[in-house]
């Protein structure tokens, strides 16, 4: 069983490699504006720098040399150390804390010197390693340096990020925060292991030890992906919001085409989300203001007693109570909609209660996402048998 973890742990040497290194790509260009991210990113390519070095590869052609390995190892080594810094600077920069930031970076600069300082005291040696017999190389006092460094800074990752990732308000904040902590938490105990081996000569958690550091790979990529995800996922959710308010919003801009902020940039209903005429991620909000304003002035011209018709309409349609204020608003604006194309004139009368109790109500500063979802149950009603049937009883003019 121990071969096949350690087997398995190989394997995703490469794949956690590329993924924190693609992940570092995808985030440089936002991260290097916010100054609390920016801890984050180096934290990671530090970390990826240093595992790109671990890589069977890489250290297989460390070993064909002795000068070659040295230098990888100590590079290896060296980079670790950088990378335990950044944590510590992340989450200083996270929290505010900034006696932290001043100490991770002072204690960095501490541990790299004495690092450089033990690798020169202990004579010509090669790779840096700890066999699973013999002494560590090049020292004792330079293994526990290094496995202090790491710890050190592990353990106090871990514990702010799980201690903020319960006080933050962002739930993208808060998985980030959960996802790094754990990740941490994985090298921690690869470096405790280390420490096990070096004062007990404790070995049987080597075969854990490629898992946990590739895990943790993983887990550090997924972090620092958290914020784009949340983009994604809002992007395809306003997506989907533009998409299905198309039909309705064109049918009613058609009849009072001012309220169109922007032109169209396209026609047709793929055609503009391919090619928006505003910036993505405005497109949904857009559509949701443009199709209000478009309500608001096609409700002066909802003739007296059409909303209660229209109610009556839909509950004869067997509509169900949740999506009968839908279904009405949408029998209304179809009657509205044609009374204004036809030229028929304003109505004095009373304002349609529908939609002032709903989507007016959001343009007063309620809930956005609630409005969104309202309106897509609009549109879809709109498009429904029930809507195309009704018809009001209107004045002539």
């Amino acid at each position: 069983m121990t071969s096949g973890l350690t087997a398995f742990g190989d394997w995703l040497a490469v794949p956690s490699v590329v993924c924190l290194w693609a992940a570092i790509l995808i985030r440089t260009r936002s991260a290097v504006r916010c100054r609390e991210q920016r801890g984050l990113l180096l934290a990671v390519a530090t970390a990826a720098a240093a595992m790109t070095l671990n890589l069977p590869a890489v250290v297989d052609y460390a070993m064909r040399n002795p000068g070659h390995g040295h230098t990888v190892g100590l590079t290896r080594n060296f980079i670790g150390v950088l990378s335990a810094g950044a944590v510590l600077y992340f989450v200083a920069a996270t929290t505010g804390g900034r006696l932290l930031q001043r100490a991770a970076c002072a204690a960095t600069v501490v541990y790299l010197g004495t690092l450089v300082a033990l690798d020169l005291v202990a004579g010509s040696h090669g790779t840096h390693r700890m066999p699973p017999k013999g002494d560590p190389v090049p020292s004792l006092a330079y293994w526990l340096v290094l496995i202090s460094a790491h710890l050190l800074a592990n353990t106090i990752c871990v514990f702010v990020c799980w201690r903020y990732s319960r006080r933050t308000d962002s739930p993208g904040l808060a998985a980030g925060l959960r996802l790094f902590g754990l990740g941490t938490a994985l090298t921690g105990l690869f470096w405790f292991a280390y420490l096990l081996k070096a004062v007990f000569g404790t070995v049987w958690p080597m075969p854990w030890m490629p898992l946990l550091m590739n895990l943790h790979g993983l887990l550090r990529a997924a972090a620092i992906l958290v914020p784009t995800l949340y983009v994604l996922r809002r992007t395809l959710a306003d997506t989907a919001v533009a998409w299905r308010l198309w039909p309705l919003w064109r049918d009613l801009v058609q009849a009072v085409p001012h309220v169109v902020l922007t032109a169209p940039g396209s026609s047709s209903r793929l055609g503009e989300l391919l090619w928006p005429p505003v910036p993505r991620t405005l497109l949904a909000y857009r559509k949701v203001i443009e199709t209000r304003d478009a309500i608001l002035i096609l409700n002066e011209y909802v003739a007296p007693g059409v909303p209660e018709l229209a109610r009556g309409h839909v509950a004869a349609a067997g509509i169900p109570g949740p999506r009968r204020d839908a279904a009405a608003l949408a029998c209304v604006l179809n009657e509205a909609r044609q009374a204004k194309l036809a030229g028929l004139p304003q109505q004095q009368g009373e304002e349609s209660p529908v939609y002032l109790s709903t989507a007016s109500a959001a343009a007063e500063g309620s809930d956005l996402d609630e409005e969104k979802r309202f309106l897509v149950a609009v549109a879809q009603a709109y498009a429904a048998a029930p809507t195309a049937t009704f018809t009001g009883k209107r004045p002539s003019p």
